[in-house]
């Protein structure tokens, strides 16, 4: 197969799908690897890395989807790629589905095979931890004065208390904010829906970590007190409610920061729009937000060894069975189907959209009896 992997596009962003590590190994199994010229510069990986284990350079993007079956990249197709697909293509990506109607629209108009790469993690997104951990960071950074915050230092040291920190969510990314920051020695609550995890996350975190169940009117309780809040709650798309409401704001401190990890638009957060590493926070009713939407993109060369690492056996998989057999494989990489030659295969996304869709069962094939 000739697999493609492109440079990335979105602002800010400088993480590669895929390392010399991997390369090494499709080409050890006979594949051919194109690599957009510099698609891995920025996370640490030059041209010659890749060449040296077999890899084809490409100097353009247009070159690399004319010439590939198969596409990877970190981040989601953009409007300038839509007339690069080609019918029948492999694209394996964060396609982010339910929230890109338009992106969605163009996979199932190029009649391409689409997989939505942040469905196929059985354990968890690499990513999903690095946004936790750095997400935590720049809470703590952006509440110092110099960022316009209200000059608190997340820490305590000696005569001073450090940072009360509210982070909302108990997944990866939630354990990741509060293992920093609980680290560095701030005063966490920690609030989730989960009983399990938040009796796993108070005998396994500091004794500055305590656990509360999530609800508003706890929020409401919580937040005047509040230096930092950090939200890693994936909102559900159909919800027309939120956590923290614009009127919630009024309770917090001038100076006091919220990070959105999750980044919905219209989500948890009431007051939430993307922002960008150029410029990561707006001021809302004297309150700081943090809302970049693509945090693990500021280190890219950790997060892209852990997350090519990740995805690898599913590329891999691909590469060497087959869809069909890959996907008979692993559920998780079979869930993680989006759009099959001009039908749509996720659920979500249709439900959200309200589109038809066929499971990828039905256009795979494997209701048939040599399959149940």
């Amino acid at each position: 197969m000739i697999i493609g992997v492109l440079k990335e596009i979105k602002p800010g962003e400088s993480r590669v799908i895929m390392t010399p590590t991997e390369v090494a190994d499709l080409v050890s199994c006979g594949h051919k690897v194109l690599i957009q010229k510099g698609a891995g510069s920025k996370a640490g990986f030059e041209d010659k890395d890749y060449i040296n284990v077999g890899g084809d350079i490409i100097e353009s993007r247009e070159e690399v989807y004319e010439k590939s079956e198969m596409i990877l990249k970190v981040k989601e197709i953009f409007p300038e790629e839509y007339n690069l697909l080609k019918e029948n293509q492999i694209i394996f990506t964060c396609i982010h589905p339910a929230a890109n109607k338009e992106e969605v629209d163009a996979l199932l108009k190029k009649k391409v095979i689409a997989f939505t790469a942040e469905d196929t993690h059985r354990y968890g997104s690499p990513n999903a931890e690095v946004a936790g951990k750095l997400g935590a960071l720049m809470g703590a950074y952006h509440l110092l004065s110099i960022n316009g915050g209200m000059g608190k230092l997340v820490c305590p040291i000696a005569g001073s208390e450090g940072a009360n920190v509210l982070i909302i969510g108990t997944g990866i990314v939630g354990k990741g904010a509060t293992q920093v920051l609980s680290s560095l020695g701030a005063k966490i609550t920690l609030m989730g829906i989960n009983m399990g995890e938040l009796r796993y996350c108070q005998e396994v975190f500091s004794n500055n970590v305590h656990t509360v169940f999530s609800n508003k009117h706890t929020i409401n309780k919580l937040l005047p007190n509040m230096d930092i809040v950090i939200n890693c709650v994936k909102w559900p798309k159909h919800r027309k409610d939120h956590l923290i409401t614009k009127d919630m704001l009024k309770l917090m401190k001038k100076g006091s920061v919220i990070v959105d990890i999750s980044a919905d638009v219209g989500g948890a957060i009431q007051t939430y729009r993307p922002t960008t590493h150029d410029d990561p926070t707006y001021i809302v009713d004297g309150v700081i937000h943090y809302g970049v939407d693509n945090i693990p993109g500021a280190a890219p060369y950790t997060t892209s060894i852990a997350y090519a690492a990740s995805v690898f056996p599913h590329i891999k998989s691909i590469a060497n069975n087959g869809i069909v057999k890959a996907c008979i494989r692993d559920g998780y990489l079979r869930r993680s189907l989006t759009t099959y030659k001009g039908i749509l295969t996720h659920e979500e996304t249709s439900v959200i959209q309200n589109r038809e869709f066929k499971t990828p069962e039905e256009v795979l094939g494997l209701l048939n009896e040599e399959y149940k």
